[in-house]
């Protein structure tokens, strides 16, 4: 297992990795890097931990969507979904008063 440094956002993060998932996972944050500058530079919306959510879920959207992939979340998955969604926002919230 090695460790490398990447760049999501102009954001800095260590990453754990072994050899063989070295390339997929250079490619995964590629992908994120992407889609979160899409997201940032449409300017519908802002901070950080909005930017990152609207990005998983757009990704996630993709894979569910794509070949292979379940056209539809189950009745669960979609109801976890949402609560996922209202628990960050609340987050976001609380964060924001603190500045």
């Amino acid at each position: 297992m090695a460790n490398i440094d990447v760049k999501i956002l102009d954001r800095d993060y260590k990453l754990a990795v072994n050899e063989e998932g070295r390339e997929q996972l250079l490619r995964a944050v590629a992908l994120v890097d992407d889609k979160m500058r899409m997201i940032r530079d449409s300017g519908r919306v802002s901070g950080i931990d909005r930017i990152a959510v609207m990005a998983a879920l757009q990704i996630a959207h993709e894979l569910l969507d794509g070949p292979g992939g379940a056209s539809r979340p189950s009745p669960d998955t979609a109801k976890r979904v949402r609560q996922v969604n209202e628990e960050l926002d609340a987050e976001i919230r609380r964060q924001e008063n603190l500045f």
